[in-house]
């Protein structure tokens, strides 16, 4: 079995010979020992979205480099290590999503612009992590559930993949129109527009994970996709390419030249605020690319392994082996996610406190935690001053959190 995360694309062809010869190449038949079988992806037969298509060979003779690779150790190290990181990230991720959509819904003033985008970051890291299960149990023990819960499935992880990352961006726009563009934001700003993007984020996420529906089968105890000879060469490039580019590069771009315009901005702000606001923008910046630039340079890599740069067994594991580690501290950013977007807001903190008092009194150790009663809002126009100057992401409580 091969063991790779869920986001690393899985292919099969429905030409028989292709697969013949790839059985006859790689050693991939039935009564071929696992301990010679190629390393990579979930199951049997995948390959990541960063890993590459073995090619079909026309002609038959004794190549060297050709021999598989033996990686039954970094099998055996994915088959333990990711499915305990898939359920942490799935334990943790959901329960601080799950805070955040109780603390927006159950928050009885009305809802800001930015309100609505965390509540759907929230939904969106939520539907990514709640994915997480059935994949460990797939890397365990192959997929048993059929083919629509594999479309299902495979669909939800990607919506939720792409849709975290679009809103991360929209929420990096939204500040920078309210900071930045502070006159301009008045009427660009409103509730009618964000639903509007809010839609477009979702058909956006729905359109790129398509595919991953229309192609995923079970197969072979397996949730792969199975493709076409025709799009065999295409599709791993094509998931590579995607993912560096819609999943990395433009946010990225997006992000940095937002938070950069609200970090100059708030440098010629006077306010006693200004300076934990410019670490909270720091800090959001940071994590970003810390958590995430790793990930996309290994799957940078991934595509040159695809033309063959890399044909070293040793190259190859260690390629392997660097990708389990930046995944997992790439999948992780979405337990952050609540803390960098929500809680470091004192609305979110004040919620916060209240359950921990309600359910777990001997957490709360700052004291009576109804000294975190929500305040009556502030007025629109004060609201929006302090907005300006302290990254306030709610319109109407005046509250700073980033």
């Amino acid at each position: 079995m091969k063991i790779y995360s869920p986001l690393r694309c899985a292919v099969y062809t429905e030409t028989f010979f292709w697969h013949f010869h790839t059985v006859l190449d790689y050693g991939w038949g039935p009564e071929e020992p696992a301990g010679r079988r190629k390393a990579g992806g979930l199951a049997a037969g995948k390959f990541s979205m960063t890993e590459a298509l073995p090619e079909v060979a026309t002609e038959y003779g004794y190549d060297e480099t050709a021999l598989p690779c033996d990686e039954t150790d970094i099998q055996a190290f994915g088959k333990i290590f990711l499915p305990l990181f898939y359920i942490a990230v799935f334990a943790l991720g959901l329960a601080g999503n799950v805070m955040v959509v109780l603390a927006i819904v159950k928050e009885g003033s009305k809802k800001s612009i930015t309100d609505i985008y965390l509540l759907n970051l929230a939904v969106s890291d939520l539907l990514f992590v709640i994915s997480l299960p059935f994949w460990a149990s797939n890397t365990v023990r192959g997929w048993t559930l059929g083919t629509i819960p594999c479309k299902v499935v495979s669909s939800l992880y990607y919506i939720g993949f792409f849709g975290g990352m679009f809103f991360i961006t929209v929420i990096s726009i939204d500040r920078y129109l309210a900071i930045v563009r502070a006159t301009y934001s008045l009427k660009s700003r409103t509730m009618k527009h964000s639903f509007l993007i809010t839609c477009g984020v979702w058909a956006t996420a729905l359109l790129v994970s398509v595919p991953h529906f229309v192609f995923s089968q079970m197969l072979e105890n397996d949730c792969i996709p199975v493709l076409p000879q025709v799009l065999m060469n295409i599709w791993p490039v094509f998931c590579n390419v995607e993912l560096n580019t819609v999943g990395f590069f433009i946010p990225v771009c997006i992000i940095c030249y937002c938070y950069c315009g609200i970090i100059k901005t708030l440098l010629y702000c006077k306010n006693q605020k200004k300076a934990r606001a410019i670490k909270l923008t720091l800090v959001v910046v940071i994590v970003f690319f810390l958590f995430w630039t790793p990930y996309n340079v290994l799957i940078f890599l991934e595509t040159l392994r695809h033309y063959e740069l890399f044909i070293s067994c040793n190259q190859i594991k260690s390629l392997d082996y660097a990708m389990h580690l930046t995944e997992t501290i790439a999948f992780s950013h979405c337990c952050l996610n609540p803390l960098i977007y929500a809680f470091a807001g004192e609305k979110f903190r004040k919620y916060l406190y209240r359950v921990c008092f309600k359910y777990c009194p001997c957490l709360c150790f700052c004291g009576p935690c109804n000294r975190y009663e929500v305040r009556p809002s502030t007025s629109y126009a004060e609201s929006m001053v302090n907005s300006n100057i302290t990254l306030n992401t709610s319109d109407q409580d005046g509250t700073v959190f980033l």
